[in-house]
């Protein structure tokens, strides 16, 4: 049995092992990283030999990194990484080409129908209905997108969004207000199985879903890096972020959102929050724009988003598709019953 794991900026760790009973029999890790001394990668193996093959990445982890002396430097790889591949050679955990993955292309919903969709393509996901997806949002109305623990009042100034006639919409999964205007931003949501991030943290699960876009940035002429814990930026300052749900089954709910060309000064009257980071970063003229995607390539958003599905296309098997009948309809009872609610919506005040 053999398992790979390509740790995010760093080097590849592969094992060979085999099993006797339910317990690990030999195992050979290897791989492109660096370790001191040498005779250390001898006590790695040996510290697996034996370990149950139900044993989770943390337990595997902590048997490499207890037979490991102060000494010993493990560069471009860590004991988690070697538990990762373990897993994956085992059948626990999954890789990316383990997987074929549908990829729906931005159709024009409201903003509210890509909020609901974010739950109903996870449940499908997670029972197997549908593989691993992602999909790309375009939406034709205004609206605040606010994160599942954010506090309305906090975030939102109600003067300011009736007078633009913003909606506020709470989604699923955590982290700040996206501030959505008709070809503002560029919005992706990734549903995964738990498989794929085994054995992550959930800093780590992050860069890791996010790898693929960045090599899409780098396509489109943007050098970007990820910033701890969930922010995409370049060195002309933030594009983007990310926000994660996990599910109960174990799948993951992977979205980014990056500015494309956004109106500041309408962004700073409906967001509290938003006028407090603005300020921090020194944007006080008026007129003023933030639109990092859209200065930095050149490129029409309609070309970006295309440029991100070859991109993903060419990493991995893909196929095109589209929203079902039954889907739709779907989002829609979710946004009726659920996310148009105050109930939802005001759940923190």
């Amino acid at each position: 049995m053999r398992g790979e794991y390509k740790v995010p900026g760093g080097k590849l760790v592969a094992v060979d092992l085999e099993v006797d009973g339910e317990r690990l029999g030999d195992v050979s890790v290897s791989g492109d990283f660096f370790l001191e001394p040498d005779e250390a990668l001898g006590d790695i193996n040996a510290a697996l030999v034996g370990m149950p093959v139900e044993a989770g990445v943390d337990e595997l982890a902590a048997a490499i990194q207890g037979a490991l002396g102060a000494e010993v430097a493990l560069i471009g790889f860590t004991p988690e990484a070697v538990g990762i591949a373990v897993r994956r050679a085992l059948g626990k955990a999954t890789g990316w080409h383990d997987h074929a993955f549908d990829v729906i292309p931005a159709r024009v919903l409201h903003p509210a129908m890509h909020v609901a969709l974010d739950e109903v393509i996870a449940r499908e996901v997670g029972s197997g209905e549908r593989p691993p997806t992602l999909r790309f949002w375009d939406w034709d109305s205004p609206l605040v997108v606010i994160g599942s623990f954010q506090s309305v009042r906090n975030e939102v100034d109600p003067e300011g969004a009736d007078r633009h006639r913003i909606d506020v919409v709470r989604r699923v999964s955590g982290g700040g207000a996206m501030f959505m205007e008709p070809g503002n931003c560029i919005t992706y949501s990734l549903v995964v199985p738990g498989s794929l991030v085994e054995g992550l943290s959930f800093e780590r699960s992050y860069s890791f879903l996010d790898d693929w876009v960045i090599g899409a940035l780098g396509d489109v002429g943007v050098a970007a890096h990820f910033v701890p814990l969930n922010d995409i930026a370049s060195d002309q300052g933030k594009i983007g972020g990310a926000a994660q749900k996990r599910f109960a089954d174990g799948t993951v709910l992977h979205h980014v959102t990056m500015s494309y060309d956004i109106d500041a000064d309408k962004m700073l009257e409906v967001l509290r929050i938003g006028r407090e980071k603005m300020s921090d970063k020194g944007h006080r003229s008026a007129n003023k724009r933030v639109d990092p995607m859209r200065s930095q390539t050149g490129l029409s958003r309609d070309a970006i988003l295309e440029a991100f599905t070859a991109a993903f296309a060419a990493r991995y098997r893909t196929r095109l598709t589209d929203y079902t009948a039954v889907e739709l309809a779907e989002a829609e009872r979710l946004v009726e019953t659920k996310f148009s609610t105050p109930e939802w919506t005001h759940r923190v005040p």
